[in-house]
C-alpha cells in the first residue's frame, strides 16, 4: 500500500503541501457546483453565539507523517472558513514515534504554526470535529488510535456525546483502504456517542469523475499519496475543501 496512507510507509519526502490560500475552490475539480448542506434558519445557540461574539468550533484534528493528510486539513480550513459564522480549528495529535525514528523515516518537520492537541479535554470545547489520518492495512494509523485512546475520561462522562463528526484520509493506494479506514474509524465516535457526517454524493459530479486517479469516497475526502512523491491533485484538495464547508453548514444547523 504505500507511504502516508498504505500498509508500510516509504522513505521519500512528501513535496510542499497547498495551503488555503491559492488552492483551488470547491468546484474547480468537480466539473460541477456541488450541493451544500441543507440551509437552516440560526439556533438559539448560534444566536448566543453571534451575540457574544464566538464563532461556533470546528476542530480539525489530524495525523500526518509527510504531509498528503495535512494538505487536506488545510483545505478543508479553507472549506470551513466560507461558512459565515463557523471557524476552524487545526491541530495535530501527538507524535509516538522517537525523532531517531522519523529522522530514518525522512519523515519532514512538522509546521509549529499547527498546535499539538496534548489535552484530550480540549475537544470539549468543540462544536464539530473533522479527523484526518492516513492508513495503516486499511485502518488508521496508530498515532491516531492512540490519541483516541486517551480519551477515555471524555468517553466515561459521555462529554462528546452529540458532536458531530466526520473522517478524511490517505492511503498509498486504490484499494488501500479509502473506506476501510473510515468504516474501522467509526467505532471511536460511535462509543463517545458522536454523530458520524458523511459527504455522501454531495460533491456532485466530482465524485463520478473516471478521467484521473482521484481519493475520497462518500465517507469524506481522501488522496492517494503512492510512494510519497505523488501530491494532492486539484480535485482531491477540492473534495476536502467541499468537505469543511459542508461539514461548517452541518455543525452550524445542529449546534
Amino acid at each position: 500500500m504505500g507511504k502516508g496512507g498504505g500498509c508500510v510507509p516509504s522513505k521519500k519526502r512528501q513535496p510542499p503541501t497547498n495551503t488555503g490560500a491559492g488552492a483551488p475552490s470547491s468546484s474547480s475539480g468537480a466539473g460541477a457546483v456541488p450541493r451544500e448542506a441543507p440551509e437552516v434558519e440560526s439556533s438559539e445557540a448560534a444566536a448566543a453565539a453571534e451575540t457574544t461574539g464566538r464563532k461556533l468550533r470546528l476542530y480539525i484534528v489530524f495525523y500526518s507523517m509527510y504531509g498528503h493528510v495535512e494538505a487536506l486539513a488545510r483545505q478543508a480550513a479553507a472549506g470551513v472558513g466560507a461558512v459565515e459564522g463557523v471557524e476552524a480549528v487545526l491541530r495535530r495529535v501527538p507524535e509516538t514515534l522517537s525523532p531517531e525514528v522519523l529522522e530514518k523515516m525522512q519523515s519532514p518537520a512538522k509546521d509549529p504554526a499547527i498546535p499539538v492537541i496534548t489535552a484530550p479535554a480540549d475537544l470539549e470545547e468543540a462544536d464539530g470535529v473533522l479527523f484526518g489520518f492516513p492508513t495503516r492495512y486499511g485502518a488508521m494509523a496508530a498515532q491516531m488510535k492512540a490519541f483516541f485512546d486517551s480519551t477515555g475520561s471524555l468517553w466515561e462522562k459521555q462529554s462528546l456525546a452529540g458532536k458531530p463528526a466526520g473522517f478524511f484520509v490517505s492511503t498509498g493506494t486504490q484499494g488501500g483502504g479509502q473506506e476501510t479506514t473510515a468504516w474501522t474509524a467509526i467505532t471511536q465516535i460511535v462509543h463517545h456517542g458522536m454523530l458520524f457526517v458523511p459527504i455522501g454524493y454531495t460533491f456532485g459530479s466530482g465524485m463520478f469523475k473516471m478521467d484521473e486517479i482521484r481519493g475520497g469516497s462518500p465517507y469524506g475526502a481522501g488522496v492517494f499519496a503512492g510512494d510519497g512523491s505523488r501530491q494532492p491533485s486539484e480535485t482531491e484538495l477540492a473534495l476536502a475543501e467541499h468537505q469543511g464547508k459542508y461539514m461548517a453548514a452541518i455543525v452550524k444547523k445542529l449546534t
